[in-house]
């Protein structure tokens, strides 16, 4: 294959991804959008945070850490999801400064089905391919996500 067929085979495959990738979003967040009243305004790092707290309480500069948020947003997800009683926070008995957050034991069964919801469409995918194939993925989003965030920190064009 010539540089100029790899290259235009090259840009047919990115233009496909950065038409798709819209779309799979937008599908995405739809079967995140959690149920009930209190949970209209959730947004997706309400469905982020809730997700890194399923599996049990961690401090708030802990869930800051993993969803790569500053502590004053992490701070303002939580008190979102306090509001609509997904959430409670309390100081850490070990260590008074910290804050521990953990899913409410009353919403617990509600937000674990939600998110199994959520998570469907991309399981079904997943099973659909290898287990080498999803390796392949995890690693190309992977890659993708670490060049958007090495981007994101350096100088804008324009």
């Amino acid at each position: 294959m010539t540089d100029e067929a790899a290259g235009s085979a090259h840009s047919a495959l990115c233009l496909r991804l950065m038409q798709l990738f819209p779309r799979v979003t937008k599908g995405m967040r739809r079967y995140q959008e959690p149920a009930g009243p209190d949970a209209a305004s959730l947004g997706p790092r309400h469905v982020a945070a809730l997700q890194q707290l399923r599996d049990g309480p961690v401090s708030v500069s802990e869930l800051a850490s993993r969803l790569d948020l500053t502590l004053p947003t992490v701070s303002g997800v939580l008190a979102d999801l306090d509001r609509a009683g997904f959430v409670t926070r309390r100081p850490d008995p070990t260590d008074r400064r910290r804050t521990i957050v953990q899913i409410t034991t009353a919403q617990s069964t509600l937000i674990r089905q939600w998110l199994d919801r959520a998570a469907n469409p991309l399981a079904r995918v997943l099973d659909k391919l290898a287990p080498s194939e999803q390796q392949a993925f995890l690693k190309a989003m992977d890659l993708l996500e670490a060049e958007l965030r090495t981007q994101d920190s350096g100088p804008r064009p324009g």
